[in-house]
């Protein structure tokens, strides 16, 4: 793993955002400067975790220009491919009271970002966005993609998380603690990670609290469809599996 400087030793920061990257060079800087316009209005200490990981194009070149220019902002880098990796290195990795990772794209107003954080959720160790909570409103999605969707997320609540909404939206807030708990008990390092993390954590009696986002439908989305959704629905399966040999610890 390769990137900016990180200084473990440095001071507990408020919020840390985890910005998983493959082959993003074309909507990466926008992004970039949009958060740090964001941050920067903000009271509070925080730090840009970019983790770039098996692309092949000029991502990681991108980020670390940008974070020569930016303290705030660190890159890091996986050779390998996968989302799940990604975050998992950066939620390991970060020093915020409160880690928070969002896909590239921010289908989501980076605005957003507030409401996942106190006083809001009380008591909550996970929040998550959910484009099905009531009050959630999608724009511009294809209806087959909402229907091929709904059918992995009645799989996801009929095999391992009951009642969640939306275990597949990509962006989630996790308290300091409960990150390197459950971050360090992931397995899967691919889009199947989100379902094993929640899984996790409410085997481990993580509170989670799911809230409606407005959500834009990108068409450049990374989402393979069929491929990531059969993938997926096996890792069901594996999460299943691991849980009852024991990987996750008693629950």
């Amino acid at each position: 793993m390769m990137g900016c400087e990180m200084n473990p030793a440095d001071t507990l920061l408020y919020l840390s955002i985890i910005l998983p990257v493959h082959n993003e060079e074309h909507r990466l800087p926008v992004t970039l400067q949009e958060l740090e316009i964001f941050l920067s209005q903000q009271n509070f200490s925080y730090e840009v975790i970019i983790v770039e990981n098996g692309s092949h194009d000029r991502s990681y070149e991108l980020a670390y220009e940008f974070c020569k220019d930016h303290p705030r902002f660190k890159v890091l880098r996986e050779k390998e491919r996968g989302k799940g990796l990604a975050v998992r290195t950066g939620m390991l990795n970060a020093r915020g009271q409160y880690r928070m990772f969002c896909d590239v794209d921010f289908s989501m107003p980076v605005g957003e970002i507030l409401r996942f954080l106190p006083p809001n959720n009380p008591n909550a160790d996970i929040v998550i966005g959910s484009r099905e909570a009531p009050g959630a409103v999608r724009y511009d999605e294809p209806a087959y993609r909402h229907f091929i969707g709904r059918i992995f997320n009645t799989m996801v609540r009929f095999a391992v998380l009951p009642a969640l909404q939306d275990s597949q939206c990509g962006f989630k807030l996790f308290t300091g603690a409960c990150a390197d708990d459950v971050f360090h008990k992931q397995t899967l390092t691919g889009m199947s990670f989100d379902v094993e993390v929640l899984f996790i954590a409410r085997r481990s009696g993580y509170r989670i609290s799911e809230i409606p986002v407005p959500w834009y439908f990108n068409p450049d989305s990374r989402v393979r469809l069929l491929d990531d959704s059969l993938r997926m629905a096996v890792d069901l399966f594996v999460i299943r599996r691991n849980a009852a040999r024991g990987i996750y610890g008693s629950g």
